[in-house]
């Protein structure tokens, strides 16, 4: 690979060379959780679909439609507001996000984009008493790179390098395939999807050829799932244990080296209507693992990411009234908790995540969705936390009331403890670039469940954004 790299680069424009060094070396600030099974949606920048696929051009969001239209600054600023009633009542956002970026050619068809990010968050300010140090200093602001790449065409080849969003998850509401991606943890999956994603420093090749679209990837900087600090309102806490205390140390990410690279390849097409892909991807797992050490009276728990190895496959059927969507994954060697003494508190296992979706429009531009999942762990080991199968159930429903205020809710549902998570959301588009959106992240059912754990993290918001 590194003598491919080589003779590509010997192959470059000077001033293409440049950029592409001078992108590889900006610095990215620390964003980079439990389970890697739920919620996927419409990326910042979807993979490139098989010819044939409207469905992803169509699940572009505003400011990749309006980088596509020109070449100006484009971006947004939003306010987004937050107040948790459960539990001790506390403010848990008042966040001003802004997202600016820019897209431009070289030449000889090369282009690039540069697309930063800002936050501010005011609630970490105002609840000092409620929060503790650690956690302040983690969200109170933050600057990221969410993409800065460059696009090179070679003939049937187009070559990204740079900062990106690698999406091949393709299920409505939830994550399966998507494996690739990163996520921001530290508000579970209530923000919007798009944002939630961490993009990772990569070299894509991607290649088309009729109904072939084959894509080759190679991470040498790798971003985590970034869960944030103890104390967060969404902190993955691990079970307690009978009799002693839990203690959480910093999250331990990939040194960045070489050795470290993860890889993959993904292959996709089209055949008489179905679009089917496949794919096999090596890994530092995005999401971490839980290492358990018992000290005096003490549970010390550290967040560490462990090799995997992942094999998948989409499939996709327009059946005209509904869309069939459907994806496995078998990962191998992912470390998983067991209630035994062993050294770290961890077990190897192999296991398979798939779900199967359909999705049915209606006439007045409103849809239902629905889908079944489930993780299956393969050969359970003994006394495994989680169960051998790890099932549950999705509702989607979306209704356009007129051209500019729609309402949205979904629903999930665990089968396993009987935990949920409810978010009901209202969006008004009162200008061309004015929006507002007002709804709630709801938890319940089971205190050990996925979800239920974060009974006390209810929360109701408001959001306003200025697109531009």
């Amino acid at each position: 690979m590194h003598r491919a790299i080589s003779i590509f680069a010997r192959k470059l424009p000077a001033s293409v060379l440049a950029a592409c060094i001078a992108i590889a070396m900006q610095p990215v600030c620390a964003a980079d959780p439990l389970d890697d099974l739920f919620i996927d949606a419409p990326a910042s920048e979807p993979a490139k679909a098989a010819p044939g696929d409207a469905a992803a051009s169509a699940a572009l969001p505003d400011f990749e439609k309006e980088a596509q239209a020109g070449s100006g600054w484009k971006g947004f600023s939003q306010f987004e507001l937050a107040r948790t009633p459960s539990g001790d009542d506390h403010w848990s956002k008042a966040r001003w996000r802004n997202e600016i970026g820019r897209t431009g050619k070289f030449g000889q068809g090369i282009k690039w984009k540069a697309v930063g990010r800002f936050d501010y968050d005011f609630a970490y300010g105002w609840e000092d008493s409620f929060y503790p140090g650690a956690v302040r200093d983690d969200k109170r602001n933050e600057f990221t790179w969410r993409e800065v790449y460059v696009d090179v065409p070679l003939g049937d080849l187009e070559l990204r390098l740079g900062r990106q969003h690698i999406v091949w998850g393709e299920m409505v509401g939830l994550f399966f395939a998507d494996v690739v991606s990163a996520k921001d943890m530290r508000e579970f999956f209530n923000p919007e999807f798009d944002q939630l994603r961490i993009p990772q420093w990569a070299a894509r090749a991607e290649y088309f050829k009729g109904d072939i679209h084959a894509e080759l990837i190679w991470i040498p900087y790798v971003s985590v799932d970034d869960i944030g600090r103890f104390g967060g309102d969404y902190y993955p806490v691990q079970p307690t244990i009978p009799g002693l205390n839990s203690v959480y140390r910093m999250q331990q990410r990939p040194e960045h080296k070489l050795g470290n690279s993860n890889y993959g390849l993904r292959v996709g097409t089209l055949i008489k209507g179905w679009d089917l892909s496949a794919f096999y991807y090596r890994s530092l797992d995005v999401n971490p693992s839980f290492s358990r050490q018992i000290v005096g009276s003490n549970a010390i728990y550290t967040p560490e990411h462990d090799w995997i190895h992942q094999y998948g496959g989409t499939l996709s059927k327009d059946f005209g009234s509904m869309l069939l969507k459907a994806e496995a994954v078998l990962t191998t060697d992912r470390r998983v908790p067991v209630s035994s003494n062993v050294p770290d508190g961890l077990v190897k296992q192999d296991m398979v995540d798939y779900a199967v979706g359909l999705d049915f429009p209606f006439e007045n531009e409103s849809r239902f969705n629905m889908q079944y999942f489930e993780r299956y762990h393969i050969d359970k080991a003994r006394d495994l936390l989680p169960s051998k199968r790890e099932n549950g159930f999705s509702l989607l429903y979306n209704y356009k009331f007129t051209d500019r205020v729609e309402g949205e809710a979904l629903w999930v549902q665990s089968l396993v403890r009987n935990d949920y998570m409810f978010r009901p959301k209202l969006t008004w588009r009162v200008q061309s670039n004015w929006r507002a959106q007002f709804g709630a992240d709801l938890f319940g059912g089971n205190g050990n469940g996925f979800f239920g754990r974060f009974g006390n993290s209810d929360r109701y918001y408001g959001e306003l954004r200025y697109s531009f």
